[in-house]
């Protein structure tokens, strides 16, 4: 028997709770254990009930997600992560993943890929969509423009560190590949691509993909 996801929805719509349950609710591994109105009712249901899984919009009233992701990373159970984003209206995307959300999923997303990201965070995986991997290394990059000369050497010394292999999945990973896609292509197994990534978040000091990514990006 397949091992049970347990999912929180965080969203201040209605009518998105009522989608995200619909599709995940689908899922005969997936249970929706909860949902919540606002931040500050996510970090008390993700308090007691324990999901393996948050999707946590970023705008909500009372708290919005950047503190509540905040609060369920500072104490309390630690499950993953995901954002909820229309990406072009939420500035604070980078300041939730650097506070240590697993990823970010677009609100317009497709079904599956909504199915395929909560399984790959259930196991731990962050989650970034590629084809939205530059535009939020350009936001990043571009909101700390000014101090783009004192960070490239330390970005460059930092990957300096890395044997050829772990740059290898440094580059693949700051591209938004999944651990499967980066399996395929260096012909590596899963678990294998699994210890590298860990590896290169304590090498590289990063909490997430994400902060990979933009070190890979400021080291060029």
């Amino acid at each position: 028997m397949t091992e049970q996801i347990r999912v929180l929805i965080a969203d201040d719509d209605p009518l998105v709770r009522v989608g995200l349950s619909m599709v995940l609710g689908a899922a005969p591994e997936i249970v929706i254990v909860g949902e919540a109105g606002d931040g500050a009712e996510a970090v008390q249901l993700a308090r007691s009930l324990r999901p393996d899984v948050v999707l946590m919009d970023v705008r909500m009233p009372r708290m919005d997600g950047l503190a509540a992701t905040e609060a369920l990373r500072r104490n309390g159970p630690k499950p993953a992560i995901v954002v909820l984003t229309t990406f072009d209206t939420d500035e604070n995307l980078l300041g939730a993943l650097r506070l240590g959300a697993n990823g970010f999923l677009l609100k317009d997303i497709a079904p599956t890929e909504i199915l395929d990201a909560v399984r790959r965070a259930a196991t731990g995986e962050s989650i970034l969509a590629p084809a939205v991997v530059p535009r939020l290394i350009g936001y990043a990059v571009g909101r700390d423009r000014g101090g783009a000369d004192g960070r490239r050497p330390r970005a460059a010394a930092a990957l300096n560190r890395l044997t050829e292999r772990e740059r290898e999945v440094a580059e693949a990973v700051a591209t938004g590949r999944s651990n499967a896609e980066i399996s395929a292509e260096l012909h590596m197994s899963v678990p294998t691509v699994k210890a590298y990534v860990s590896r290169l978040f304590d090498k590289l000091g990063c909490a997430n993909r994400v902060q990979v990514a933009i070190l890979i990006h400021e080291a060029r």
